[in-house]
């Protein structure tokens, strides 16, 4: 072929690219002006009744209402909410697919070794819905009423004192691993399948301490079941403003907040993630929302896409570190 046809042959390929690319552009700007069209599923990769599953319904409902298509719970869990997380990175990247993720999220990566799913390539960042700090609280028959006699009472008692979990790998072990990182002292971990039965072993004195969820332990706290010390936020916790954070009462730099994210599966069409995220946004803004998140420990918080996507790179390699210095493994 004559050396001038292949020029003109490359010439119309490249305008048939350049074409087939307008036309691709224009009918995912068309989809992304008619979405939604048909219902979307939000996977919870927690049992129904646990905070995941509660704040992915109070954000579904009012989504439904706001975009005029259903949003069905599909709750998958499993495997540190690896399975349902796993499904979603799987899906069909269309906007009609999404996942509540939690701070499992950046700690799976560390605990498992090895995921079926990329935690950060397999997805599109939509926004961090909301956050909630963890309560440290103890037994009444440990005399420690702060985060500054409590590390001096453990570094006397270097492996006496245990500290409870709702089981390996979870924010209430790690936040309690890094305790130990930071102070140089020696809280034995012991973990139980989920924090229900963690919280009725420490009201019944076999362990002495824990990171718990605020929303249900407080109420034990207002009993004087157990003693509340401090909340794992750098900033005091709007549910319980009275309440010292673990780095003003003797432990600077301290802070473990649970999260949780939306995603989406990776290469779902920009046009779509940035309506999800105003959405989101403008639910998470809504005053009755705000309320009924407050009423179960969480904080809305309504992160762009690419900060929840620098966020999450960050945390990862945070807990990657923390959890190789203390050992934290699978039960």
């Amino acid at each position: 072929m004559p050396a001038g046809a292949i020029d003109t042959l490359k010439s119309l390929l490249r305008a048939a690219t350049f074409a087939l690319c307008g036309v691709l552009v224009l009918l995912t700007l068309a989809r992304a002006g008619d979405y939604p069209v048909k219902p979307i599923r939000f996977i919870v990769p927690q049992p129904p009744g646990g905070t995941s599953d509660i704040l992915a319904r109070i954000l579904a409902q009012k989504l439904s209402e706001n975009v005029r298509q259903q949003v069905i719970i599909d709750n998958r869990a499993g495997a540190s909410g690896t399975i349902g997380t796993d499904l979603a990175a799987k899906s069909t990247p269309d906007g009609y697919t999404l996942v509540l993720v939690y701070t499992t999220h950046a700690t799976t990566p560390s605990i498992y070794g090895k995921l079926p799913y990329d935690p950060v390539a397999d997805f599109a960042t939509i926004t961090i819905a909301a956050a909630a700090p963890l309560f440290l609280v103890a037994h009444p028959k440990i005399p420690v009423t702060s985060v500054r006699e409590l590390i001096a009472y453990a570094k006397t008692r270097p492996g006496e004192l245990n500290f409870c979990s709702a089981g390996n790998g979870s924010g209430s072990h790690l936040a309690g691993e890094l305790f130990n990182t930071m102070t140089g002292v020696k809280l034995t971990h012991i973990p139980y399948k989920g924090s229900g039965p963690a919280i009725t072993e420490l009201i019944g004195g076999q362990v002495q301490l824990m990171f718990a969820g605020i929303v249900p332990i407080d109420p034990h706290v207002k009993a004087g079941r157990v003693r509340g010390i401090a909340v794992s936020s750098a900033k005091r916790s709007l549910a319980i403003p009275q309440v010292p954070t673990i780095a003003e009462s003797g432990l600077p730099g301290f802070e473990v907040v649970g999260w949780y994210g939306v995603l989406a599966p990776a290469h779902a069409p920009p046009a779509i993630i940035d309506r999800l995220h105003r959405e989101f946004l403008k639910i998470l803004q809504t005053p009755g929302i705000r309320d009924r998140l407050l009423a179960e420990g969480a904080e809305p918080v309504g992160s762009s896409p690419a900060d929840f996507s620098a966020f999450l790179k960050t945390d990862i390699a945070r807990w990657a570190k923390v959890i190789k210095q203390s050992g934290a493994k699978l039960d």
